[in-house]
């Protein structure tokens, strides 16, 4: 699998504010930061896995087509306030909460820097 997920960004405080935000509903919280990115765990981990980074070569963040991050929610309540939230805090709509695959919760949306974000709930 993975080691840990980098997601870019071209401006580092609004990011984190935004991540900070919705990552509240998942227990995810900043393990580490600096002037260059935030790494984020799970509240009860030591492993950092997923940061925030200004990009190296000092080029603009942009995101891929086609490429998505999905974070798991505890439920469909969960997955309806971070949406909620993400709207709020300047994300964009890319597919509102409900059902998906005639078994699952989703909702997607797109971060401050264009990243698509998908929020899940296995039941």
């Amino acid at each position: 699998m993975f080691s840990f997920v980098t997601l870019g960004t071209n401006n580092l405080t609004k990011s984190k504010n935004f991540y900070d935000q919705l990552f509240a509903f998942l227990e995810i919280v900043v393990a580490e930061e600096d002037d260059r990115y935030v790494g984020y765990k799970k509240k009860d981990s030591q492993n950092i896995e997923f940061y925030l980074m200004k990009p190296h070569n000092k080029e603009q963040a942009s995101f891929g087509n086609g490429t998505m991050l999905s974070f798991t929610a505890q439920s469909k309540e969960n997955v309806i306030n971070i949406y909620n939230l993400a709207l709020k805090l300047g994300g964009k709509d890319e597919g509102k909460p409900g059902p998906r695959h005639e078994e699952h919760f989703y909702a997607y949306f797109r971060d401050l820097d264009g990243n698509k974000i998908c929020i899940y709930c296995p039941d």
